[in-house]
């Protein structure tokens, strides 16, 4: 099959949240598969940086009253080919934020369709959130493309139809009164990234004034977990933490523990609770109530506290001043940085992440990958990924909590501190999270389903590889061939 992704973001190139690690990673792996995958995206202004990118464009084109020029790369550490949308409304060494941002991304899904038109026609056009939320609309002129639309975050929908009006071609059939709701009532199929997510956004309580829409359209909804970069994220392997270890060998966690605490200027005891938080500062990720709870948990416990990522101005600055009165047992790092990132992954023994809402969250598997045990809500995809810890019964991933209250993170973080004075069920803890196979060889297997699904194939002959055979958990319901609609060409823009 050939499938083109289209997306804001793919990691190590840009990354912001985790579609960048969905983009960066689904790819490589369907393309091992046999399957012809690219991708699509903005050409950033910091792109140079970090890749190599011919100085000729490969094709150039006009959207929106704009010329533009593609040119090709590859991305890092594999063989997948990488298209970068190059106009000056990229220069700048950012990736989202601007009065610009809706007329930036609008362009940019619009420059993404005339070149599935006319320089490299996929099958399948595979697009990802509000910024690329146009093109189901418009790949309805063309029956020989179909698209896959994913939510990676429901609460971003795009610019409203007014604006969409006022800036690009909208067809007479498009329906919806924003970019979101367009995309998925014009796609072919739309999923979210965790089974769980896919049903709460049919609920008021996550739908973000979608629900219903969403309910409406749930007989092409699915929800099919993300996975992570086995590969890279190794702490047997990886590079920027102190010292490699395996389950087998988790004593030699305790050389990163010491390691961070001594990077980060914290007071130097392998016997502490460390808990880490690496992520965006925003009110999804339940900074509120870790604002509300922190001050009395430092102040109860001996436990040190590492806080590393960017976001709102006022999460910023009230963890800051939080840190000044605790010197030596929280530090708070407002930047980003995969290395140090991975070093606190190493080095942590637990991992907060206490959502609102999570469409999959990538830090939980990450964490546990590195045997830091997570301390989450039971919501969206952190419900599909962290079981809570049941020692009598030697189960369980990670410490749950399921109101979003402030007592009841407080209560979970205390629990977890208990348990980790327990060192022998927390190492059992430790290994069982370690163990987990959050690789994407089975989401893959579920992707390919779903593509075979829209073209009317058999799923198992795009399945060369048997050894992913075992993964196939349900057998896939024959899909009718694609429908017949209009053939006529697309209208110029």
């Amino acid at each position: 099959m050939e499938i083109l992704f289209v997306a804001a973001e793919a990691a190590p190139l840009a990354k912001v949240g985790g579609m960048g690690d969905v983009v960066g990673s689904l790819p490589k792996v369907l393309r091992s598969m046999g399957h012809d995958v690219r991708i699509f995206m903005p050409y950033y202004g910091f792109l140079p940086d970090k890749v190599d990118i011919s100085a000729e464009p490969v094709w150039q084109g006009t959207a929106m009253f704009n010329d533009f020029a593609v040119y090709e790369t590859t991305l890092p550490g594999s063989d997948v080919p990488v298209y970068l949308l190059g106009h000056p409304a990229f220069d700048p060494r950012k990736v989202y934020g601007g009065d610009d941002e809706a007329w930036r991304f609008t362009f940019f899904a619009n420059g993404a369709a005339e070149f599935a038109w006319n320089y490299w026609k996929p099958q399948i056009i595979h697009c990802h959130d509000w910024h690329t939320g146009m093109i189901p609309v418009w790949m309805q002129q063309s029956p020989d493309i179909r698209t896959v639309f994913t939510i990676h975050n429901l609460a971003y929908q795009g610019p409203w139809r007014w604006e969409l009006e006022r800036i690009t071609w909208c067809p007479w059939y498009m329906q919806g009164n924003n970019t979101m709701a367009a995309a998925v009532q014009s796609a072919d199929r739309v999923n979210t990234v965790s089974p769980t997510y896919a049903q709460q956004i049919k609920t008021p309580d996550y739908g973000e004034d979608l629900e219903g829409l969403l309910s409406f359209i749930s007989g092409k909804l699915t929800g099919i977990l993300n996975g992570i970069d086995v590969e890279s994220y190794d702490p047997a392997t990886d590079k920027y933490i102190a010292k490699n270890f395996t389950p087998d060998s988790l004593e030699n966690r305790r050389v990163n523990k010491v390691a961070i605490q001594e990077e980060l200027g914290l007071e130097v005891n392998s016997k502490a609770f460390v808990v880490g938080l690496v992520g965006r500062l925003v009110e999804q990720k339940g900074l509120d109530l870790i604002l509300q709870i922190l001050d009395r948990f430092l102040s109860y416990t001996d436990a040190q506290f590492i806080l590393l990522g960017t976001g709102d101005r006022y999460y910023e600055t009230q963890l800051w001043q939080m840190a000044s009165r605790y010197r030596g047992r929280m530090a708070t790092y407002l930047l980003y940085s995969e290395g140090l990132g991975r070093r606190i992954y190493a080095g942590a023994d637990a991992f907060l992440m206490p959502s609102r809402f999570e469409p999959c969250g990538i830090s939980q598997m990450i964490a546990m990958r590195y045997g830091c045990i997570p301390v989450v809500r039971r919501t969206g995809g952190l419900v599909d990924t962290v079981q809570h810890h049941d020692p009598e019964h030697q189960a369980g991933t990670g410490y749950c909590f399921d109101r979003y209250e402030p007592l009841d993170l407080f209560t979970c973080l205390i629990r977890a501190w208990e348990g980790y004075h327990f060192k022998d069920a927390w190492r059992a803890l430790q290994r069982r999270a370690m163990g987990q196979d959050f690789s994407w060889d089975k989401s893959a297997v579920d992707y390919v389903k779903l593509y075979s699904e829209m073209l009317g194939l058999d799923y198992r002959d795009q399945l060369p590889k048997p050894e992913l055979a075992p993964a196939l958990a349900s057998p896939v319901t024959q899909a009718s061939p694609p429908s017949s609609r209009s053939n006529q060409s697309p209208p110029s823009k």
